[in-house]
């Protein structure tokens, strides 16, 4: 009997993102530690006895999403992750797949990677493929590098491409205030102006290992101390491609966060708070200040990817 599986997956901020210079294949290698966050893309499968793979997207009222940046064909990670599944387990059977977003597009928050780690786990269900979650994060980490991790979730230590996971010890929540903006931030563009400004000078290499303070900040449920460890090699090349991010963040400072910083490639910036109530506060005086076109809260660290129940 044919079903609809659905399955959620979480956004990301990047706590520390340190950027090592280029490989031979053209890839940095990183550090990285991430914190999934309670926005959430949503994939539903329904299988299909005709082999094809369809794609259609809903964007609930009031998401901070541009659906025009969404591509509906195979150059879409939900449909890539589909379509790798199925010659993985040897799948016949096709999928219609239905995306609900909640994660803004190009913003550094992984929405894409969200996106590609529900349909990984709503189509082995749906297809009773068999998948172990192992197996899964195999698939995952051919997909992307942030993929892995929007398997994962909670709070992790990524390696290399940041798909080397190690989960990382917290205590308790923390909120945040996501200020996004329309315009996205291409991610290669990005990681080329970090490599032209260390070329040039214009910024030093960082000590390429964890920070301790900050994982420190993180077991003691410290959100001072973890605001003023935050870390982003990629934070000034994205501030140099859309100079007002640092209105953004003067922004952010005048709301007395613990920290704010640019999210992974940018633009959206994630500013922490002390409290819930604090996170509205800092909202508000975003929203005032009038310099991100949406304005959103949520809490980490989330789950990683699961099935919602109907």
């Amino acid at each position: 009997m044919t079903r609809t599986v659905r399955a959620k997956a979480p956004a990301k901020v990047n706590l520390q993102l340190t950027v090592g210079p280029p490989s031979s294949d053209g890839y940095h290698p990183l550090v990285t530690v991430f914190q999934a966050l309670d926005l959430w893309e949503t994939v539903e499968a329904t299988p299909r006895t005709d082999g094809e793979i369809t794609l259609a997207l809903e964007v609930p009222a009031g998401a901070p999403v541009d659906a025009t940046r969404v591509p509906l064909d195979e150059s879409n990670l939900a449909w890539k992750a589909a379509a790798l599944l199925a010659r993985t387990f040897g799948i016949d059977d096709g999928v219609d797949l239905r995306i609900v977003k909640g994660v803004p597009v190009a913003g550094g928050m992984a929405g894409g990677s969200a996106d590609a780690a529900a349909a990984l786990v709503a189509c082995a269900e749906a297809w009773d493929a068999g998948a172990t979650r192992a197996q899964l994060a195999t698939l995952a980490a051919r997909l992307g590098a942030d993929v892995p991790f929007s398997l994962h979730g909670h709070t992790a230590v990524g390696l290399d491409r940041g798909d080397r996971l190690t989960p990382a010890m917290t205590h308790g929540e923390f909120h945040w205030v996501l200020a996004t903006q329309s315009e996205g931030l291409s991610t290669p563009t990005v990681f080329a102006e970090l490599d032209r400004r260390r070329a040039a000078r214009e910024q030093a290499t960082s000590d390429f290992e964890v920070d301790g303070a900050l994982m420190r900040a993180l077991m003691a449920g410290d959100a001072v101390a973890l605001g003023q460890a935050l870390t982003n090699d990629l934070e000034g090349p994205a501030m140099s491609l859309m100079p007002r991010l640092e209105a953004v963040l003067d922004a952010c400072d005048a709301a007395d966060a613990c920290g704010a910083i640019v999210s992974g490639s940018g633009p959206t910036v994630a500013a922490l708070a002390r409290s819930r109530q604090h996170a509205l506060a800092i909202a508000a005086h975003l929203k005032a200040a009038k310099v991100a076109d949406a304005v959103v809260t949520a809490s980490g660290p989330a789950s990683g990817t699961v099935v919602v129940a109907d």
